[in-house]
């Protein structure tokens, strides 16, 4: 507890500095749990007797569940504060963490990676949102990449400690190993997070919900389902209709109601749309890396979970070790520049993976996990922040939302469909020789290469000087000149807290 002969401004001073540690356990446990798991994936389909093309079914329910109760999580936030919803995720997070370890086939472990979920989808947003309401914009480019930095440890060792785990002890350990870290970081929010919420919230929007929940999910599950032939062309193209359809009338029911779950009114504001927009077309591609670069290793070139994880530990070291310079390269270059050519180098060495097969020399896949961990942790801080870049103090808990929502879509459908692309190279998922795996994953990784340069066109509408007053970019407001620097002080004035 603070002191209560604590000078009241000192002690909020002190609490803002240990935030971002303090969000930064939520970070660590999700970045923790998702790349043990993705070196995993072939010893636990082993495990499980399932196909290891069949694991993105356990890969993507999980960022799934975020997507559907993600827009719940500004709601709860206003309505019950900030405190108590983020205790509760970080303990039902670690709960599904462990059902998740005790369970013993597939169906299971996908049951309860929905409920971690339903933890992860409070956490990570409401983390991000009290940032976003503690600082002022101009710290929020540094507070975030100071917060990603601990985060980014938990790549750093997942890979690793999920390859040693799988090989010494049991895989079931991966999951188990969240517990404790969600008790450390229950007492850090009771001791240290401010409580931020509304006076007066409105209702919860339980059609909104239904309605969006329902889209999005049906239409996962043909996505799942469609390279595996389990339903017919008929089946397949009406379960699809009836997801549009309700994806539809969520569209027209947001537009009408008051007190939408999903504030779509959002996507007027420019840079807020082409940061979400790019952001979603951007991640289709990149959320399929985790789950196919551990099977290119391990399946098609023959490397043990060991072995895969400390060739996939360079990404998460490079993120790590120049998160630092983001800040500078954004104020040097601005987010048009920064967007537009990180994202189609980014493509670029995406589809250069293709390239990697048994007689690689191993420090050229060292080189190309380094880079990309660079290049990937460039592209998400940079849409990361611009989501916030002309929206207010008053709109940040329905940015948040929105921009956490469609980033965990983009994630889950980004596994789907670079399984799907892989398969439809794979003549026999169940029996798939080494050279097989390795030409399906060939084949995914210059499509999703593809892809993300392609998605960079979505950049091309900003403009020089937006979010200039997020990261610093000096040359577009010396352009205007001393009276567009003034005018973007009065558009973007720094934040305060809430409460």
């Amino acid at each position: 507890m603070v002191d209560a002969s604590e000078n009241p401004e000192d002690s909020r001073t002190r609490r803002r500095g240990f935030l971002p540690w303090l969000v930064a356990v939520a970070f660590f446990m999700q970045a923790l749990d998702t790349t043990i798991l993705n070196t995993a994936v072939p010893s636990i389909a082993r495990a499980l007797a399932v196909a290891p093309l069949s694991m993105k079914s356990v890969l993507s329910s999980y960022a799934l569940s975020l997507a559907v109760f993600i827009p719940v999580s500004g709601w709860m936030a206003n309505r019950f504060g900030t405190r108590r919803v983020f205790a509760g995720a970080i303990g039902l997070f670690a709960l599904g963490s462990l059902l998740c370890g005790l369970a013993r086939n597939i169906h299971w472990l996908v049951a309860f990676r929905i409920v971690q979920g339903c933890g992860g989808a409070m956490m990570v947003p409401v983390g991000r949102l009290t940032l976003v309401r503690s600082f002022p914009k101009s710290e929020l480019v540094r507070a975030m990449s100071f917060v990603a930095i601990p985060g980014l440890v938990g790549p750093m060792l997942g890979p690793v400690a999920g390859g040693f785990i799988t090989v010494y002890l049991h895989w079931s350990v991966i999951f188990f190993l969240n517990v404790p870290i969600g008790i450390a970081g229950l007492y850090l929010v009771w001791r240290f997070l401010p409580d931020y919420r509304t006076a007066r919230s409105p209702p919860l929007d339980l059609a909104g919900l239904l309605l969006f929940g329902c889209g999005i999910a049906l239409l996962s599950y043909v996505l799942e389902v469609f390279g595996e032939h389990r339903l017919s062309a008929l089946e397949g193209a009406s379960l699809l209709a009836l997801a549009l359809l309700l994806l539809t009338l969520y569209t027209r029911h947001a537009r009408r109601s008051a007190h939408p779950l999903l504030r779509l009114r959002l996507f007027a504001v420019r840079t807020f749309r082409v940061a979400v927009g790019g952001s979603f077309f951007a991640r289709l591609a990149i959320g399929g890396m985790p789950f196919l670069i551990p099977l290119l290793y391990q399946v098609g070139l023959g490397f043990s979970p060991t072995q895969s994880g400390l060739l996939i530990m360079p990404q998460a070291v490079a993120a790590i070790s120049l998160k630092v310079f983001t800040p500078q390269i954004l104020a040097r270059f601005g987010y048009r520049r920064v967007l537009l050519g990180n994202t189609v180098l980014l493509g670029a060495l995406i589809g250069l993976f293709a390239t990697v097969g048994a007689g690689t020399p191993l420090w050229r896949i060292v080189l190309y996990a380094f880079t990309y961990g660079f290049l990937q942790s460039m592209q998400f801080t940079s849409m990361n922040t611009l989501v916030y870049a002309d929206v207010g103090a008053e709109q940040a808990s329905a940015a948040s939302t929105i921009a956490s929502t469609a980033q965990q879509l983009s994630m889950s459908f980004g596994v789907a469909g670079a399984s799907l692309v892989t398969a439809l190279f794979v003549p026999d998922r169940f029996h798939t020789s080494a050279s097989e795996m390795i030409h399906g994953l060939h084949e995914a990784f210059l499509v999703l290469g593809a892809a993300t340069v392609l998605s960079s066109l979505v950049f091309r509408v900003l403009r020089p000087q937006d979010g200039s007053a997020i990261s610093l970019h000096r040359g577009a407001a010396l352009a205007q000149g001393e009276r567009g620097e003034a005018a973007l002080a009065d558009v973007h004035p720094p934040g305060q807290p809430l409460s």
